[in-house]
C-alpha cells in the first residue's frame, strides 16, 4: 500500500521551533522530488519549499526564506522540513507531496500534478 505519513506538527509560540517528517512506504522517495505545502483556514494551498531529487537543489517562497530548511534522507525514504523563527501566520496544515520529474535537479513549489500527497499534519503557532 502506498502511503506519505507526515509528523511533527503541535503547538509553538511564535519564535520558535518545529521540524516536520514526511516518511514514504510502499514506494521509493529516491526517485522523486518533493514538495512542502500548507493549507490555512480559507486559503489556498501554497508551496513552502521543495527538493530534487539529487537533494542538491531547493526552492522557498519569500515568506519562509531563511527560516524553513527542507532535506531528505533517501536511506529512511524520509523527507524533513525544519522550521524555524515561527510567525502566526505559518499557521496551517502542512502536506508533503511527490512527483516524479523527468529532471535530476529540479523541484517545483506547484501543487498541480503531484503524484503522491500524505493528509497532513497542523501546525498551530500562537501564543
Amino acid at each position: 500500500q502506498l502511503q506519505f505519513v507526515e509528523s511533527g506538527g503541535g503547538l509553538v509560540q511564535p519564535g520558535g521551533s518545529l521540524r516536520l517528517s514526511c516518511t514514504a512506504s510502499g514506494f521509493t522517495l529516491e526517485y522523486y522530488a518533493i514538495g512542502w505545502f500548507r493549507q490555512a483556514p480559507g486559503k489556498e494551498r501554497e508551496g513552502v519549499s521543495c527538493i530534487s531529487k539529487s537533494g542538491a537543489n531547493t526552492r522557498y517562497p519569500d515568506s519562509v526564506k531563511g527560516r524553513f530548511t527542507i532535506s531528505r534522507d533517501n536511506a529512511k525514504n524520509t523527507v524533513y522540513l525544519q522550521m524555524n523563527s515561527l510567525k502566526p501566520e505559518d499557521t496551517g496544515v502542512y502536506y508533503c507531496a511527490a512527483i516524479r520529474l523527468p529532471l535530476f535537479n529540479v523541484c517545483t513549489l506547484m501543487a498541480r500534478g503531484m503524484d503522491y500527497w500524505g493528509k497532513g499534519t497542523l501546525v498551530t503557532v500562537s501564543s
